[in-house]
């Protein structure tokens, strides 16, 4: 059941060729616990541009495209949909006409192009801290990459395990079979992740924070405006909680 889960997870939330079935995806439907667990995989992946001797502009290019060449652009039409859902003046059942909209509206471009230029300008900040004396070089600033990213997947489960569902969809399927108490596994395998740029522990811990912060912000939005959450709530959790812990951890490390 554990691999299973696991494996749905992979399939769900990276582009690793593992398969899919639905006997995975209904173990990982059912495991939230799951998603940070994956985050440490997927986070070792998208640092490795921070470790390559290459020029800072040159890494900033490569992190978001290793980034989604790792787990692939679905979360993104989460924050198109967001974005566009975001400008829309109405009540909620208006917002939720528009998150069926295939067409990309000003909002959604707008929010696509912050995610990615928040990518971009946090793999400089990575780069040029890293090379600080005595900052403790390109692996602090690659233990804040997993650290950033075992928090956004940490974040999307714990929305999952907190979260009333809007209307059916991938949203309902995730968030119906768990309660709040599944939230707890969630937490506890993320936290050791706030210790992986050591020396430096404040910028995990800042990244961890900044990550949960946005699904909690996130979660009150979408009640308010959406009526509860959906599959675009969660893939854009994912997106902006990456993108908030990143910044995080790198003002937690070049200004404490």
């Amino acid at each position: 059941m554990t691999a299973a889960a696991l494996r749905g997870a992979l399939g769900f939330l990276t582009r690793v060729p593992v398969g899919r079935s639905e006997a995975a995806w209904e173990a990982f439907s059912g495991a939230p616990w799951t998603l940070p667990a994956v985050g440490y995989l997927v986070g070792a992946l998208v640092a490795l541009p921070l470790l390559a001797p290459a020029p800072a502009p040159t890494v900033a290019l490569a992190f978001p495209l290793a980034v989604y060449a790792v787990t692939g652009i679905t979360h993104l039409d989460g924050v198109a949909d967001i974005g566009d859902a975001a400008v829309v003046h109405g009540g909620p059942a208006e917002r939720r006409e528009v998150l069926k909209d295939s067409a990309l509206g000003v909002g959604g471009t707008v929010a696509l192009v912050a995610v990615v230029l928040g990518l971009a300008t946090a793999a400089l900040g990575l780069v040029g801290a890293s090379g600080a004396p005595g900052a403790g070089g390109p692996l602090v600033a690659a233990g804040i990459v997993v650290a950033a990213e075992v928090g956004a997947k940490a974040a999307t489960a714990a929305l999952v395990c907190v979260g009333d569902a809007a209307h059916e969809g991938l949203g309902s399927a995730l968030a119906d079979g768990v309660g709040p108490g599944a939230a707890l596994p969630v937490l506890a395998l993320a936290a050791p992740a706030a210790l992986l740029a050591w020396p430096r522990v404040l910028p995990g811990v800042a990244a961890l924070l900044a990550a949960l912060a946005t699904a909690a912000l996130l979660r009150r939005w979408s009640r308010r405006r959406l009526g509860g959450v959906s599959g675009d709530v969660l893939g854009a959790t994912n997106e902006l909680a990456r993108v908030a812990a990143l910044h995080a951890g790198v003002i937690a490390w070049t200004r404490f």
